[in-house]
């Protein structure tokens, strides 16, 4: 197997993109990661999308977007698990190149939601249909359940809850990418309209648009496009069981503790070797249980990591420093992406204010559905 690198990245803004088509987010996003690099051409294109046939009724993504791109004949293929759709196209575009198969892919995700009448009802779709969907639970109604499981194992309050909000809003305040570049205080988050209890809506990530693409190749080649690349020192996948009714206990991520377990081992690292994070906090809950999933923190502990500061901008481990799902976005096929170049940035010191200093090491964990797929991508500076 051969290193690997990212050598550049292209992002559209995240947000209610309604003069763009999802064809058109993943040209911006695209064009703007080969510019990066100064490459004119590609060995393959890998794109994270959730469900683009049901948003905006369109499907046979890899040939589209490739044309749309000016590169017809080019191998392009749609890479699909829910929410970590854009975590698992990385991960493709990895082993792509670390195989020996080819040595320039690009790994991008997209997806336009604002295009469709029932948002709800196409995220639903990545929960267990015959046990959960069928019977009218939503995304919100799961995370709440899992909130309410972990309130009664660890004491976790809405207050915690509420300060993962705050602390991703102040850092999504600080990136001009962001959905919401608004700060939100404590008092906001819980007078907020309620979703599903203890979950309200500023709990909760927004409805987004948006396209991420990076450019991948073996690190040996990577000086060719850049003179700073960044090394992705591990990629690994898990699963856990679809329905939380199935699970040994709802309040902790399995499939997170998995794939970061190993991750950790391909990359000989472990969690004190992280310096900075991007986790999937599609909810607050979910942040709280991917740092404890993903050993950053003690398990039960997470509740205390936001309202301490302890994974706030100048804290011990910083978390979701582009501001999260909860801010910058959550277009569900771009998210894994998206998180991906925030590391990318950091580790280059492109992060402008949200730069977390003397970063070498960082990861970034992306999720499907109620955290029955994840995808833990470790990443290095060279």
């Amino acid at each position: 197997m051969r290193d690997v690198a990212i050598v550049s990245a292209g992002m559209t803004q995240f947000g209610e993109l309604w003069e763009s088509s999802l064809r058109d987010l993943f040209v911006e996003a695209a064009v703007e990661a080969l510019r990066g690099a100064k490459a004119d051409h590609l060995d393959a294109i890998f794109v994270g999308n959730m469900s683009a046939g049901q948003f905006v009724g369109q499907e046979h993504l890899g040939p589209l977007l490739a044309d749309q791109l000016g590169m017809v004949g080019v191998p392009a293929g749609r890479v699909e698990s829910a929410c970590a759709s854009g975590g698992l196209a990385l991960r493709t575009a990895f082993v792509e190149v670390a195989s020996g198969m080819s040595d320039l892919v690009l790994a991008a995700g997209v997806e336009k939601m604002t295009d469709a009448t029932d948002v709800t009802e196409v995220l639903a779709t990545a929960s267990d249909q015959e046990t959960e969907a069928y019977h009218g639970i939503t995304f919100p109604g799961l995370y709440a359940m899992i909130a309410r499981a972990h309130m009664a194992a660890h004491g976790t309050t809405e207050e915690d809850l509420s300060w993962v909000s705050v602390k991703n809003h102040r850092h999504g305040a600080l990136n001009p990418k962001a959905q919401f570049r608004s700060q939100v205080t404590l008092e906001e988050v819980m007078r907020s309209s309620m979703v599903a209890e203890p979950l309200r809506l500023l709990h909760c990530s927004p409805v987004s648009d948006g396209a991420a693409a990076v450019l991948l190749c073996p690190l040996d080649q990577a000086k060719r496009y850049t003179d700073r690349p960044v090394r992705i020192a591990a990629s690994a996948l898990a699963t856990g069981s679809m329905a939380l009714a199935d699970r040994k206990d709802i309040a902790f991520l399995d499939a997170v503790e998995r794939s970061a377990q190993r991750a950790f081992h391909q990359a000989g690292m472990g969690p004190t070797d992280v310096q900075v994070a991007e986790v999937h906090d599609c909810f607050a809950i979910a942040e709280i249980c991917c740092v404890e999933a993903l050993g950053l923190v003690e398990r039960g502990k997470g509740n205390a990591a936001a309202r301490t500061g302890y994974t706030a901008l100048g804290g011990c481990i910083p978390v979701n420093t582009s501001g999260g799902l909860k801010a910058k976005g959550h277009p569900v096929g771009a998210t894994g992406i998206a998180q991906a170049i925030e590391i990318f940035e950091q580790l280059r010191g492109e992060a402008g204010e949200r730069q977390v200093k003397g970063a070498r090491v960082g990861l970034a964990q992306n999720m499907g559905g109620s955290g029955a797929s994840s995808v833990v991508h470790i990443f290095e500076g060279v």
